[in-house]
């Protein structure tokens, strides 16, 4: 069985609220009890995109186990790809804005992260640059090895209209990417910070919680002025379990204080 560490919405900033969040997660993490094949981290690392915040949010990530992500509306690629990843800028044109796109191939499991953002808006979209790339990694796979594909914007509504306005459009070549490839078990994305599950194409999606705050649903009762956002709940982290039928099970877990 392969178990994945799925983790969104750090948004390391100024304060060290959201760097000791981050860091009681990666304690939880490297305290279990087993090695985790991946920790998968989908978008929104920085609050603002700057470099000083990738620097705190690459310390406070280190871990035991291999942690891999990618990024969401809240960061600037050329910062997430040198700090972050610590990788050098794709040649020009386009670089250094060039989306970061990366697939990681373990015995087990093959996981593609995409990058989902549009430089300066808060939805999200595949460029066909980025889709053609997917088609790469998909038609590259070792046959009978399951794929998670990641990235931030959940490509279908969740029901919240704050969020389902900047949600991923434009899914429909996504989406017959999917159906097109069996070996697709299931797609990860972030944005949203609430755990959710649900299916797109077929497939299971499942919605990280957010380490730095919780969506407050609108459905809930409350008085007085209605924040979108709550900073009063423990951060959570998923943890799927992905067996040797290609079978995507998720748990969802509030971290210790």
């Amino acid at each position: 069985m392969t178990l994945i560490a799925h983790l969104s919405d750090v948004h390391i900033g100024d304060d060290a609220r959201g760097v000791d969040r981050l860091r009681a997660v990666m304690a939880h993490l490297d305290a279990l009890a087993v090695d985790l094949d991946a920790v998968v981290v989908t978008g929104d690392v920085a609050d603002h995109g700057r470099a000083e915040e990738y620097e705190r949010a690459a310390a406070a990530l280190a871990s035991r186990h291999p942690v891999l992500a990618c990024p969401g509306n809240h960061d600037d690629r050329a910062a997430f790809r040198s700090v972050l990843l610590g990788e050098p800028a794709p040649p020009a044109p386009p670089a250094p804005s060039a989306p970061v796109n990366r697939v990681h191939r373990a015995e087990r499991f093959t996981l593609a992260l995409c990058d989902s953002t549009i430089p300066g808006r808060d939805e999200g979209t595949l460029a066909d640059e980025t889709l053609d790339w997917l088609e790469r990694v998909l038609a590259g796979n070792p046959p009978g090895v399951p794929v998670l594909i990641g990235f931030h914007h959940p490509p279908v509504p969740i029901h919240v209209p704050y969020l389902d306005g900047m949600r991923q459009f434009g899914t429909e070549r996504l989406a017959t990417l999917v159906e097109r490839h069996p070996d697709v078990a299931g797609l990860l994305c972030g944005h949203a910070h609430t755990p959710a599950a649900t299916t797109f194409a077929g497939r299971p999606l499942r919605i990280a919680p957010g380490v730095a705050s919780a969506l407050r649903y609108p459905w809930e009762r409350q008085d007085g002025p209605r924040d979108v956002l709550r900073l009063d709940q423990p951060p959570m982290v998923a943890f799927h379990a992905l067996d040797a039928t290609g079978r995507l099970t998720t748990h969802y877990q509030v971290v210790p204080g």
